[in-house]
């Protein structure tokens, strides 16, 4: 085994940890902003805060999921008062979907917690270090996110 499959290899097995954390963390987030908010709608509101308005057509493009579930998310979200939906002024028979006022104040506030957690957490690390790990990160995921033919 060559010292890169091994790097690797590494590099699989501390994913899986991230991406477990990550669902952790997402679910933990999820019931800070509502009791009641699933996982999978957290992210989609998460993406309305930060997007705006938009159509449920570009939110199955956006998430790479069928219109269906697009729509059984955004009911949950209406249901729980996170989302209001509008006449899309481009076209009247379409509707827009947009985080509400409430939802993104809330989504600030864990994100914040959230911030203030990793600043602890992470307290030891330099900005040097911060930043160069960020631009990492970055740069994999950048790599990764490249059309194969796979």
């Amino acid at each position: 085994m060559t010292a890169r499959t091994e790097h690797l290899m590494k590099l699989e097995q501390e994913v899986g940890v991230l991406i477990r954390r990550v669902r952790r963390v997402i679910g933990e987030r999820a019931l800070a902003v509502h009791e009641e908010l699933q996982p999978a709608s957290y992210l989609m509101l998460s993406y309305l805060a930060d997007h705006g308005a938009m159509r449920s057509s570009s939110m199955a493009e956006a998430f790479h999921i069928d219109k269906g579930a697009i729509s059984r998310q955004v009911q949950h979200l209406a249901d729980l008062g996170l989302v209001e939906r509008t006449r899309d002024p481009e076209d009247g028979r379409a509707s827009l979907v947009a985080a509400t006022d409430e939802a993104v104040r809330r989504l600030i506030d864990v994100q914040e917690h959230r911030r203030k957690f990793l600043d602890e957490r992470l307290g030891d690390w330099d900005e040097s270090e911060l930043a160069a790990f960020a631009d990492v990160l970055h740069r994999y995921n950048s790599a990764l996110n490249q059309p194969t033919d796979r």
